[in-house]
């Protein structure tokens, strides 16, 4: 029987406010059993980013990363970010290892190929090496999983952080019983935007496709709904999207994806 993981993603709304994140990562710590975080946090990139007067561009939600940003992002994300968190986890007896994908070669990935949009130095995952995560989880180790990639030739690349949660679940599956789960401001995936009450509790795949056709599924949310579907497709055991405190209350209203 596989053993279980627990794959959290958390978002930068929770990372900015220090009261929310603290409570998060008191029940992250307290989670039973094998578990990774993978965080983002590109509110405090582009603070950084202004304050430096790079002044990123952003393109449908998504940042053009030229190569200064890309400094400032890995320093963001790789660095402040990613190292405060493991020193919090450490201090609630949790023992992180903070992690961006050239740290043991764990992501690979290569630039975006331009088609209509240049990103600039935005990664597409190509491989998870999950026997090498596996060591670290086997051993007693928290990964904590910045949204920095490489490509295997030097190259660092800026990766969404939902797409890094999503690979890693799909690659870990073959090895764990996964379970992912996508922590944000809202209660889960709303039927109205402007009402945090009206959570869709089960959305399968036909389900979705409907919802997206209505408009109810738009924007932001799309490309998290892509990877939660692709993740359960590729062997994902259970995918949940909700506010933080889903992590010690599953009975609190979140949505739960099915195939």
């Amino acid at each position: 029987m596989k053993k279980q993981l627990s794959i959290v993603k958390i978002g930068g709304n929770v990372i900015n406010n220090s009261e929310q994140l603290d409570l998060f990562l008191h029940n992250f710590a307290k989670l039973d059993g094998l578990k990774i975080l993978v965080h983002g946090g590109g509110r405090r990139a582009t603070e950084m980013a202004d304050s430096l007067g790079l002044h990123p561009k952003m393109i449908g939600g998504r940042r053009v990363t030229d190569e200064a940003n890309l400094e400032v992002v890995t320093m963001v994300y790789a660095g402040l970010l990613n190292k405060n968190i493991v020193a919090k986890l450490q201090a609630k007896a949790c023992n992180a290892l903070g992690l961006s994908g050239a740290d043991a070669n764990v992501i690979k990935a290569h630039k975006r190929v331009v088609k209509e949009i240049d990103y600039g130095f935005a990664g597409d995952i190509d491989e998870v090496e999950n026997k090498a995560i596996a060591l670290f989880l086997n051993g007693g180790i928290t990964p904590v999983f910045s949204a920095i990639t490489h490509d295997g030739q030097g190259q660092l690349l800026n990766t969404n952080a939902d797409t890094i949660a999503a690979e890693l679940a799909k690659g870990l599956s073959l090895l764990f019983e996964v379970e992912l789960i996508y922590c944000f401001e809202k209660n889960g995936v709303l039927r109205q935007v402007d009402d945090d009450d009206s959570v869709i509790d089960q959305i399968d795949k036909i389900t979705y496709e409907r919802l997206k056709k209505e408009g109810v599924i738009a924007e932001g949310m799309l490309p998290k709904m892509e990877n939660c579907f692709d993740a359960l497709q590729e062997g994902v055991h259970k995918v949940l999207i909700g506010k933080p405190e889903l992590i010690s209350d599953k009975h609190i209203k979140h949505t739960t994806l099915l195939l």
